[in-house]
């Protein structure tokens, strides 16, 4: 179909690929410990590194234990990374039924995701997609990727250069708020994807679409 916009980048986890059950992730975050030396984290420390991670929290678990923080968090993110892959082979990580819809997008594509890198190669490999995306950006294993992660405008920032469109011109397509406040603050529109799992989702940006698949993209981009 003929775009209105000159791009099109997309939020991976819950956009495009079914997002890793929380409790998997926890388990990971547990054994990124055991793996830096701590055998028995408390849950506050466990929670702090697990999901939605800032700087702060990175540092306040990593000090409880006298760890390096870049040791614990490449051990977090490595162990996310592990799990998400091991998912994903073993079937528990589709693509969302509706994803054909993004190749009958006219215009280039991209990713943007807070997931780490090298789960999102993976994830194009595994799925048969890499030749669907033009550019794709996860995040670095590293605690300054902390600063630059969704809301924050980084990676899209990033993409849209290579992609080499103007702000303006690009659509970003996601399921939480950070996505839509990450397009905001990069001058793109915003399209939230309400999925099952944002049943109940308390949205207080407001995006410029809303959709219910990623069929609706027809009358939108």
């Amino acid at each position: 179909m003929t775009s209105s916009y000159d791009a099109v980048v997309f939020d991976n986890d819950g956009v495009l690929t079914y997002p890793t059950p929380r409790d998997v992730l926890r388990e990971a975050t547990v054994d990124a410990f055991e793996r830096v030396g701590v055998t028995d984290p408390t849950s506050e420390h466990v929670d702090a590194i697990h999901l939605h991670v800032t700087p702060d929290d990175l540092q306040t678990a990593a000090g409880a234990y006298d760890l390096d923080p870049a040791e614990l968090w490449r051990a977090r993110d490595e162990a996310f990374a592990e799990v998400q892959i091991a998912d994903m082979e073993q079937g528990r990580k589709p693509l969302y039924e509706d994803y054909d819809a993004v190749r009958s997008l006219d215009g280039p594509r991209g990713i943007v995701s807070t997931n780490q890198h090298a789960t999102i190669e993976a994830i194009l490999d595994h799925h048969g997609i890499r030749g669907d995306f033009h550019t794709h950006y996860g995040r670095e294993m590293v605690p300054a990727s902390l600063h630059r992660k969704k809301p924050e405008s980084h990676y899209l920032d990033r993409a849209l250069a290579d992609l080499d469109v103007d702000p303006g011109d690009a659509l970003f397509v996601g399921d939480s708020e950070s996505d839509v406040l990450a397009a905001r603050n990069a001058g793109t529109d915003s399209a939230f994807l309400w999925r099952d799992h944002r049943d109940g989702y308390e949205l207080d940006a407001t995006p410029d679409y809303e959709l219910d698949s990623l069929h609706d993209l027809v009358d939108v981009a």
